[in-house]
C-alpha cells in the first residue's frame, strides 16, 4: 500500500513538473494551426510589406534626396560593417547563430531571473523574435492573450529562420528598427546620426546605434546623450565578453564623446531642394498615376514602394550653382535692403500708391494658410484682418538666419515682400542633361519654384530669337540697317514705334546686327520684327521649346512675353547643339526596388536650324559678352573662353536676366522681386547685368576651378563651309558710332 502511494506521488510530482511543457507545446500546436488567430502566411514572410523610401540620385552616384513615409533604405548584409553585426549579436542575442529562433537556454535564464529577481541574468527574446514583433506588431492585448501573442512570435520566428539564412535575418532587423528621428533602418541612421555610410562606421559609432536597439526612446543621443554614452559603453563591454574587441581598445574607445554629427533629413534641406519638389508635385505625381505596381496592383507610391530614381543633375555642379546664388543674392539683398530705408513706401516703388499697396497685401492675405484656416472657421472678412493685424510671436526669415520676434501676420506680409528672389539653370546643350537646378534663395521659406514653374517678363533676352529669324532668312551678322527709329503699322490702325531704352536717338548711320544685339538696340529688332512678323517669331521659338502663351503683336520683339527660366535656357541651348534643339531630361531612368528598370527617358529632338546659321547667331551672341552688355564676364569674373550670352532688363528694372552659352553648358538666370513693383530705383543695380549675370560668372568660376568635372573650355566648332556668310564684322563696326557702356542699353518695355 505504502509503495502504491508512494508511485502515485511520484506520478503526480512528474506530471506538475512536465504538465507546463506539454500545455505549453499544446499551445503552441493549436497556435501553429491558427487556432486562436491568422499567421502570417508563407507569402508574407518572403515577401514583407514594408514602407520603402523612393531615393533620388545624381547622376555622379550621391543621394539627393528621399520621399517617405518611413526614411527606410533597405541593404544587404554585405554592406553592413563588420562592427554592427558584432555589437548586435554580443548585445541582444549571443548564440543567434546556434538556435532556431527560439533560444531555449535563454528562456530558461530568463524564467530563473524572474523567479529569483535577478534581472541582470538577460533577456529570453532571440533577434528572430524581436524581428517577428517588429514585422506584424503587437496590438494592445490583455494578459492572457498577450501570453498567446508572445507564442505566436515564436511560430512566426521559427519560419523566418527556416526561410531566411542568419545573415538575411540580420540585415532585415537592422532594415526594420527605427533609430527615430526620422531614421528607419541602419542606413538613414547612420547617415543622420554620424553623415556615414552603415559600411564604414567606427566602433564607437556602430555600438551606439546598436545601444539605441534596448530602448530608443531612453537612448536617444540628442536628448538624453549621457545615458546613451553609458548604453554604447556597455555594448562595447559586451563585444569584450564575447572576443570582438580587446580591453585596451575598449579602454581608449570608452573615454571618447559620442561625436554626433546630426543630420535631420527634411525635404527643405539638402542639395537641389526645389528640384525635388518639381520632382515630387509635378513629374512623379503624374508618372505613379499612369504606372501600376504589380505587386499591390495599385499605382506607385512614391513614398512607400521603393522606388529609385536616376536623374541627370550633377552633384557638384549643383552645390556650386547653390554656393553661387547664395553669395550673389546676399550681395544684392544686403543692397536692396539699404535702398529700402530711402523708400515712402518701401519696400515698394515709389510710384506704386496706397490702393495699390493695399491690394496687393489682401490678395497675399488671401493666399495665405493663416486666412483659409480663418475663414474656415467662420470668421468675417473684417474678422481676419483684425487678426491679421494683432502682433504675435513668430520666426521670420533673414540674411542672418532665422529670428524670434514680435510682428503682426500683416507686416509679415509686407516685410517678406521685400527680399528678391531667383531661378537658375543649366542644361548640357549636347544631351538636354539638366546638370543644375536652383529655384530659389531658401526653400524653407520661399517654396514657390522660379525654375520651370515661374514665368516672368523676358525682357531683351527674347531679342536673340527676332535676330535668329533674320539669320535663317539669309542675314548675317555683318548685314548693316540703319540705327534709325522704326514703326510697324498696328491692325487698329496705330503704330508701334519704340525707343532705345536708354534715350538714344539712334546715330542715323548704318550698325550691325551682331553689335545692334551687342548693345540691345530696340531700334534695329524692330526693324527685323517689320521685315519677318510676329507670328514667324513665335512659329520659330515653339520649335524651340518655348511654350509660354505669347500674343502675336510686334512688342513681343522686345521681350513682352512671360517665359520660364528653363524654357529660356532649353531654347538657347539650342544654339549651342548647332541648330537641334533637344528636349530638356533630368530623369535617365526610374527602377523599382529590386532595380528593374520601369522606364527610360530619351529625349526628343527637332533640327531647328542649320549648322551654318546656328553657328552665325553664336558669333553674333558673342558680341554681348565680348564688349556689350555682358562684358564684365570678361572683366569682373576673368571669363576668357568663348561664351555667348544675352543680358535683359524689363520695364523699372521689374526683371533681370541672363542667359549665358558655352558649347559644353548653357546656363540662365532671372532675378527680381516677388511683385514687380519691388524693384531697385536705379537700372545700374535693377539691369540684368547687375542683378542676373553676376550668378552665371560666379557659377562658371567654380565649374571651370573643378578638374574633376573635365570641362574643357573649348571654342564653338565652326562649321566647314559657312558659305558666303561674314562672320568679321570689326570693320564695320568700327566706323560705328554706337558706344555700349556696361550699363548696357537694353529696354526695355
Amino acid at each position: 500500500m505504502a509503495a502504491e502511494k508512494k508511485s502515485k506521488y511520484i506520478k503526480l510530482t512528474w506530471l506538475l513538473v512536465w504538465s507546463p511543457f506539454l500545455i505549453l507545446f499544446f499551445l503552441i500546436t493549436l497556435i501553429s494551426f491558427e487556432v486562436f488567430f491568422d499567421l502570417p502566411s508563407v507569402e508574407e514572410l518572403q515577401n514583407p510589406k514594408s514602407n520603402l523610401a523612393t531615393v533620388i540620385y545624381s547622376s555622379d552616384g550621391k543621394t539627393l534626396g528621399k520621399y517617405y513615409a518611413e526614411n527606410r533604405v533597405n541593404v544587404k548584409y554585405y554592406e553592413l560593417d563588420p562592427d554592427l553585426v558584432n555589437a548586435l549579436i554580443s548585445t541582444e542575442d549571443a548564440r543567434f547563430n546556434e538556435h532556431s529562433g527560439v533560444d531555449i537556454k535563454a528562456l530558461g535564464r530568463s524564467v530563473s531571473g524572474i523567479l529569483t529577481g535577478n534581472m541582470n541574468k538577460g533577456g529570453g527574446s532571440t533577434l528572430t523574435q524581436q524581428l517577428a514583433k517588429m514585422m506584424f506588431p503587437r496590438q494592445k492585448l490583455s494578459k492572457p492573450k498577450m501570453v498567446l501573442q508572445k507564442l505566436k512570435e515564436w511560430v512566426i520566428a521559427a519560419r523566418l529562420e527556416k526561410n531566411y539564412t542568419k545573415d538575411e535575418i540580420l540585415s532585415m532587423y537592422l532594415n526594420k528598427f527605427d533609430f527615430l528621428n526620422q531614421a528607419v533602418g541602419i542606413k538613414s541612421a547612420a547617415q543622420i546620426y554620424f553623415n556615414r555610410n552603415q559600411d564604414s562606421l567606427e566602433i564607437q559609432q556602430a555600438a551606439m546605434l546598436i545601444g539605441m536597439a534596448k530602448n530608443p526612446s531612453l537612448f536617444n543621443p540628442i536628448k538624453k546623450a549621457d545615458t546613451t554614452l553609458h548604453r554604447r559603453n556597455v555594448v562595447m563591454m559586451q563585444m569584450v565578453k564575447y572576443g570582438k574587441l580587446t580591453q585596451q581598445k575598449y579602454d581608449s574607445l570608452k573615454k571618447l564623446p559620442l561625436g554626433i554629427i546630426f543630420q535631420p533629413e527634411d525635404h527643405n534641406d539638402g542639395l537641389a531642394p526645389y528640384f525635388r519638389e518639381y520632382l515630387r508635385e509635378y513629374f512623379m505625381k503624374d508618372w505613379c498615376a499612369k504606372h501600376i505596381n504589380p505587386e499591390t496592383n495599385k499605382p506607385y507610391n512614391i513614398y512607400k514602394d521603393g522606388l529609385k530614381i536616376y536623374t541627370t543633375i550633377d552633384s557638384r555642379m549643383q552645390r556650386y550653382a547653390e554656393e553661387a546664388v547664395f553669395e550673389h543674392m546676399t550681395d544684392l539683398q544686403k543692397l536692396f535692403t539699404k535702398e529700402c530705408k530711402t523708400k515712402k513706401n518701401a519696400p515698394f516703388a515709389w510710384n506704386v500708391n496706397k490702393e495699390q499697396i493695399e491690394n496687393i497685401m489682401m490678395s497675399s492675405m488671401k493666399r495665405s494658410d493663416r486666412y483659409r484656416s480663418l475663414k474656415n472657421a467662420g470668421l468675417a472678412k473684417e474678422q481676419i484682418l483684425a487678426e491679421f493685424k494683432k502682433p504675435i510671436k513668430m520666426t521670420v526669415y533673414s540674411l542672418r538666419g532665422d529670428i524670434d520676434t514680435t510682428m503682426s501676420p500683416w507686416d509679415s506680409i509686407r516685410y517678406y515682400k521685400s527680399f528678391l528672389h531667383t531661378g537658375f539653370v543649366s542644361i548640357e546643350p549636347t544631351t538636354g542633361y539638366v546638370k543644375a537646378w536652383v529655384g530659389g534663395v531658401n526653400h524653407r521659406h520661399f517654396k514657390f519654384d522660379h525654375v520651370k514653374v515661374g514665368r516672368r517678363q523676358v525682357g531683351s533676352t527674347f531679342k536673340p530669337f527676332v535676330y535668329a529669324l533674320a539669320i535663317q532668312n539669309g542675314l548675317g551678322p555683318c548685314h548693316q540697317v540703319p540705327n534709325v527709329r522704326t514703326c510697324i503699322d498696328l491692325p487698329d490702325g496705330k503704330q508701334w514705334c519704340p525707343d532705345n531704352s536708354d534715350g538714344n536717338k539712334g546715330t542715323g548711320k548704318m550698325i550691325t546686327l551682331r553689335k545692334a544685339l551687342a548693345g540691345s538696340v530696340n531700334y534695329v529688332t524692330a526693324w527685323v520684327m517689320k521685315q519677318y512678323g510676329p507670328d514667324a517669331v513665335i512659329n520659330l521659338v515653339r520649335r524651340m521649346g518655348i511654350t509660354s502663351p505669347i500674343d502675336p503683336v510686334p512688342s513681343i520683339a522686345l521681350g513682352t512675353p512671360d517665359v520660364s527660366v528653363f524654357e529660356m535656357v532649353a531654347a538657347n541651348a539650342t544654339f549651342a547643339n548647332k541648330g537641334t534643339y533637344i528636349q530638356p531630361t533630368f530623369i535617365t531612368r526610374i527602377e523599382d526596388k529590386n532595380g528593374k528598370v520601369l522606364e527610360e527617358f530619351i529625349p526628343t529632338t527637332d533640327e531647328v536650324f542649320s549648322e551654318q546659321h546656328a553657328y552665325a547667331m553664336i558669333q553674333l551672341m558673342r558680341g554681348v559678352v565680348d564688349y556689350g552688355t555682358g562684358s564684365r564676364l570678361r572683366g569682373r569674373y576673368k571669363l576668357t573662353n568663348e561664351i555667348a550670352g544675352k543680358t535683359g532688363t524689363t520695364q523699372n528694372n521689374a526683371d533681370g536676366w541672363f542667359m549665358g552659352l558655352t558649347p559644353e553648358l548653357v546656363a540662365g538666370c532671372w532675378t527680381g522681386g516677388e511683385e514687380r513693383s519691388v524693384h531697385f530705383n536705379s537700372t545700374n543695380e535693377g539691369q540684368g547685368a547687375s542683378m542676373a549675370l553676376p550668378i552665371w560668372g560666379k557659377f562658371f568660376q567654380k565649374v571651370y576651378a573643378d578638374k574633376s568635372l573635365k570641362l574643357t573650355k573649348a571654342g564653338f566648332q565652326k562649321p566647314a563651309n559657312m558659305g558666303d556668310v561674314e562672320l568679321d564684322c570689326s570693320a564695320y563696326d568700327a566706323a560705328n558710332e554706337l558706344e555700349i557702356s556696361d550699363n548696357g542699353l537694353e529696354i526695355d518695355n
